[in-house]
């Protein structure tokens, strides 16, 4: 069985974005030594999967970039989730009713079946990348093994929460603490099972 792995940036005081999404704060304290624990950890995944916003976002930067960190994002195989399926616009302007817009994409609408499917696999992690809404519904149902945090050194005011419909508490264990001269610090931490 594989592990879940859900990576989000987060604020000193535990905010995936800004109440009205923003994003803006992450980048201030993102140097080489972040983007180079990044990358390492982006290849010990075997399938990214993301909600359909994130890949709307992420599709058109990363299919094109010249970023180091395109050839993981790119290369490793994605899952996309979607509740009612998936348009994609490509650049060009035409529709897809898939997400093969970007490489190695497929299209998954029942979280929880798919992901526990995906679980039952032998491989490499699932990584997660939120989106707060996807990461919430991932948290909610109880489906993430391993948390991997990257706290950026900036409080915001009012934010969004990736455990604001966590329906009970969730005990986690630290498996390892990564400080970074910039003063961002990535904390993983494991579920623990009850």
């Amino acid at each position: 069985m594989i592990k879940l792995v859900l990576g989000m940036t987060v604020s000193a005081v535990g905010f995936v974005c800004g109440p009205n999404h923003e994003l803006d704060w992450m980048m201030r304290t993102r140097d080489e030594s972040v983007k180079d624990w990044i990358e390492k950890s982006l290849w010990e995944g075997g399938v990214h999967i993301m909600g359909s916003k994130t890949f709307e976002g992420m599709a058109p930067y990363w299919a094109t970039s010249s970023d180091r960190l395109a050839e993981p994002m790119n290369k490793i195989p994605k899952v996309v989730f979607s509740k009612g399926g998936f348009v994609h616009k490509t650049s060009y302007g035409e529709t897809t009713q898939d997400a093969s817009a970007w490489a190695n994409a497929a299209v998954a609408t029942d979280l929880v079946a798919d992901i526990t499917e995906l679980k039952q696999q032998e491989g490499k992690p699932i990584l997660a990348h939120g989106g707060a809404s996807f990461a919430q519904e991932l948290v909610k149902h109880g489906l993430v093994d391993e948390y991997r945090f990257a706290i950026h050194p900036v409080a915001i005011g009012k934010g969004i929460s990736m455990f604001a419909t966590t329906p009970h508490l969730i005990d986690l264990q630290l498996v390892s603490s990564t400080p970074f001269a910039s003063g961002a610090i990535v904390n993983i931490y494991a579920t623990k099972n009850e």
